[in-house]
């Protein structure tokens, strides 16, 4: 799925996953500091700012080895509007598999459009990946 905002990165203000935290405090410190999501939940709104963000590298290093594409395609007439989490399933820090089921809204060329999933996530030697999702 290709994911990309119109607006910019800042760290003052609330992380584009939805979460009450700032960018820096939130995703950014997996993004740009390169700190591991310790659950399914993390890493899910951390792929989901990096879907925002364009940020293709991110995107496929924690994309599992048995489903990740050759690369992301990016849409820029995509804009990201936000991410609601509805349930998540397992997916702890000591769990080594997990569902996260979420609903991401979007506009295209001013249409607005909601992908709402089950992604699948999988542990392997301490670090979440995504695997696949179900699309409801």
């Amino acid at each position: 799925m290709a994911m990309r905002s119109n607006e910019s990165e800042s760290s003052d203000t609330r992380c584009y996953c939805g979460a009450e935290n700032d960018y820096d405090t939130c995703c950014g410190r997996y993004l740009d500091n390169g700190e591991v999501p310790e659950t399914a939940e993390q890493l899910m709104r951390s792929r989901y700012t990096a879907f925002v963000l364009g940020n293709e590298p991110y995107l496929l290093s924690t994309w599992h080895p048995s489903t990740r594409p050759s690369r992301v395609r990016h849409d820029d007439n995509q804009r990201w509007l936000g991410l609601k989490i509805k349930d998540a399933e397992h997916g702890g820090a000591t769990d080594t598999t997990g569902s996260v089921e979420y609903v991401a809204r979007f506009k295209i060329a001013g249409k607005g459009h909601r992908l709402h999933e089950i992604s699948q996530f999988k542990k392997i030697t301490g670090r979440w990946f995504y695997v696949d999702g179900e699309h409801l």
